[in-house]
């Protein structure tokens, strides 16, 4: 698992309780998956086909940095599934697991799907990028 990006957790994205709010880690989660996927790739003509399980551990507080861990589940011939841990940045506890996020490559233009032309062990093989 890769953690290579990072939010922190501002008022506006908190609910009515003082916590995150789940449509907020949830909306940072499909940008994070879809960045994660199209670097993996090297297209970012993708579309979001699935968000499977997603479990919410613990919650994040204003002023939290929260983390995003990335890795690629499987690879068909046209879509790729990333599965994404959330994380607190200082304690380290999972705040959420979102697990197979499907995207599929597409055709700009006619928008139906294309061959992306990877594999699973070119993706695994890929170098860890170090965040910032």
């Amino acid at each position: 698992m890769r953690f290579l990006s990072r939010r922190l957790v501002m008022p506006n994205d908190l609910n009515f309780a003082g916590s995150l709010f789940g449509g907020r880690i949830l909306e940072w989660i499909d940008e994070e998956a879809y960045i994660f996927a199209a670097c993996q790739l090297d297209a970012k003509s993708l579309v979001t086909k699935h968000i499977g399980a997603i479990s919410f551990d613990t919650s994040a507080y204003q002023g939290d940095v929260v983390e995003f861990g990335l890795g690629v589940k499987k690879v068909g011939k046209s879509s790729v599934t990333v599965t994404c841990v959330v994380r607190n940045k200082q304690t380290k506890q999972n705040i959420c697991v979102a697990d197979d996020i499907v995207f599929v490559h597409i055709d700009p233009e006619t928008r139906t799907p294309q061959p992306h032309g990877k594999t699973k062990a070119e993706l695994d093989a890929l170098p860890i990028e170090t965040p910032i």
